[in-house]
């Protein structure tokens, strides 16, 4: 895995500081963070595992924690057909929040987050979140952290359709 990616992995997020921005101590705590945040993204094709490991690849990682999140049969005893995710146009932008708090909250070398839009179905991979550090400790404290913030504060909505024909929305507002 050496090699792969790390701190040359194509970011995919839009930054916030333009050149006419003043450089301050908060500039410097933004380009450390964008130094360990490797890879966010929301995107409609399939996600790929080792894109994500190669994101978090760092010499000084002693540990990289890996969550796949993806799409069960069931849901509440019911079979379920199909998921729909959409994304709010801010969702990125969220993410790259919640990915800021979870660098500043703990001691991780790098971390990344990819979230499928679009029409998945039963086996698909909806989510990948990676962190790795000096610790196996902290890449899996990152990591968790990472997720559940990531489902519980960026707007991405889950349209849930069951094989009966039935559905429901999850997480919206």
């Amino acid at each position: 895995m050496r090699g792969r990616g790390g701190a040359g992995q194509a970011r995919r997020y839009a930054a916030a500081v333009t050149s006419e921005t003043p450089a301050g101590p908060a500039d410097a705590a933004a380009d450390a963070a964008d130094a360990v945040i490797r890879l966010l993204d929301l995107r409609e094709e399939a996600l790929d595992a080792a894109e994500v490991l190669a994101a978090v690849d760092d010499p000084s990682a002693g540990g990289v924690n890996l969550f796949v999140g993806v799409v069960r049969d069931h849901d509440g005893g019911e079979s379920v057909d199909h998921l729909d995710y959409s994304a709010h146009p801010t969702a990125l932008a969220r993410l790259r929040e919640v990915a800021e708090g979870v660098v500043r909250d703990f001691e991780v070398t790098a971390v990344a987050a990819v979230h499928r839009t679009g029409t998945l179905h039963v086996g698909d991979t909806a989510v990948l979140v990676a962190a790795s550090a000096a610790h196996r400790g902290q890449a899996y404290d990152a990591s968790r952290a990472l997720i559940d913030r990531l489902k519980a504060e960026v707007p991405v909505w889950k349209h849930q359709v069951f094989a009966d024909g039935h559905d429901e929305w999850v997480g919206t507002p």
